[in-house]
């Protein structure tokens, strides 16, 4: 298992942890509401209970029991008679329900008083959250029949009990969030000094065998008389390459000079040095625009190139195809650096993840390579690399996107 793999696995395992604790949580306060839920309309029940023994009783000595009951109740509530009239409340807003015992009730009472906008609304709510209950009551003056309904809503207490998980996983998240930007910020800040300190001390060690080995080729061609043997030349490019490569992790962490060149020159030069030394039958073709220009470090951009056919190379079983195709946005000023195989392909699932360190099919790799190609694109020359397309079987393009110089700043970089 890869780093990248294990590091899946790991947010996998902490993501499963965490919905256990936000189902736990969730569930754990469905149920203290349910019960509250439960609770309360019970206690609804006593206090409607408890106005009709007030109605119906035949002495006042239980009064004081019953409305010790009823006042315990801190559910808010409304009884109305069967046409509706509003009879009691409890737990309102005292300004709006001035209420007082209908004459039909109490014959030396008044109408009641309220506000029938501010009961309308408050009726509404409450039959949106709990279906009203019936008590019946003696008949009375005709009416045989006669009942109250008793609408009621959650207390305040319950309200704030349901928004509570919800509050709480949401405190959590962000705090969480925080927490995690803080560390990733962290730890890429420490990775990206430990990248470049390892860069530059490999430029740093890689300076004395290049200068012992240009030094022995200088001997070589002396005692042989070599100067113009093709194997020397090639041994020279070699040693050459050796010395961009020291010169490529010198300028990691620095900001790199970028110069006006023609992108077409740049590409064709590498893939020129690059194709003398694949072993396998794998042709290669550079195409497109030979004028257009954009800033280029050549050091790190054939560093770009170099980890895309290598990529592509190592995609292609057998024979195979390379191209190398420049064209250009005129309207966007934009450049275009399409890289195309013949090779196995990727899947679409995997067309951002091959950028991330780490990830890699291959058994011996690293998985760093394009994710280097991506950083020095994007960070050191102000681009955009993507794949463009890809079909399993068939083979895949990457593209790369840079400004073209008219709209080039050198100080951007």
């Amino acid at each position: 298992m890869n780093a990248y793999q294990n590091r899946r696995l790991w947010n996998y395992i902490l993501l499963f942890f965490a919905t256990v604790i936000a189902s736990g949580s969730l569930m754990y306060t469905r149920y203290l509401v349910k019960n509250i839920a439960r609770s309360e309309r019970a206690r609804a029940q006593i206090w409607a209970l408890s106005m009709k023994e007030t109605i119906t009783a035949d002495n006042n000595s239980s009064l004081s029991y019953v409305f010790t009951v009823r006042d315990s109740s801190t559910v808010p509530a409304i009884v109305t008679n069967e046409k509706g009239d509003v009879l009691f409340v409890k737990g309102l807003d005292s300004t709006k329900t001035y209420i007082e015992m209908p004459a039909d009730i109490v014959a030396d009472k008044k109408a009641a008083k309220y506000d029938p906008e501010y009961f309308a609304a408050e009726r509404e709510t409450m039959e949106s959250q709990h279906e009203p209950f019936r008590i019946d009551l003696p008949p009375r003056g005709g009416n045989p029949h006669p009942y109250w309904l008793v609408y009621y809503k959650d207390s305040d207490l319950l309200t704030q009990l349901r928004l509570f998980p919800y509050v709480q996983l949401s405190v959590i998240a962000i705090f969480l969030l925080l927490a995690y930007t803080a560390f990733n910020s962290s730890r890429k800040s420490e990775q990206n000094q430990v990248w470049v300190g390892l860069a530059k001390e490999t430029a740093h060690q890689l300076g004395t065998p290049i200068s012992s080995l240009m030094a022995w080729l200088e001997l070589l061609k002396d005692k042989f008389n070599a100067e113009e043997d093709p194997l020397m030349a090639e041994m020279g490019n070699d040693i050459k390459r050796l010395e961009i490569v020291a010169d490529r992790f010198s300028k990691i962490g620095s900001v790199p000079k970028l110069d006006a060149l023609v992108v077409y020159d740049v590409v064709n030069d590498f893939v020129d040095y690059f194709r003398v030394r694949v072993s396998r039958n794998i042709s290669f073709e550079v195409s497109g625009d030979t004028e257009i220009k954009a800033g280029l470090n050549v050091p790190l951009f054939d560093w770009v190139i170099e980890n895309l056919l290598k990529n592509a190379v190592n995609a292609i079983e057998g024979k195979g195809d390379i191209k190398v195709h420049i064209s250009t946005n005129k309207v966007k000023d934009q450049i275009f650096i399409d890289i195309i195989d013949t090779g196995k392909g990727i899947p679409r699932s995997k067309f951002v993840r091959v950028f991330q360190p780490g990830y890699t099919t291959r058994k011996r790799g690293w998985g760093l390579g394009l994710s280097l190609t991506k950083r020095i694109v994007e960070n050191y020359h102000n681009g955009h690399i993507v794949v463009r397309d890809s079909e399993l079987g068939k083979g895949t393009t990457f593209r790369i996107s840079l400004k073209s110089i008219r709209t080039y700043d050198a100080t951007e970089a």
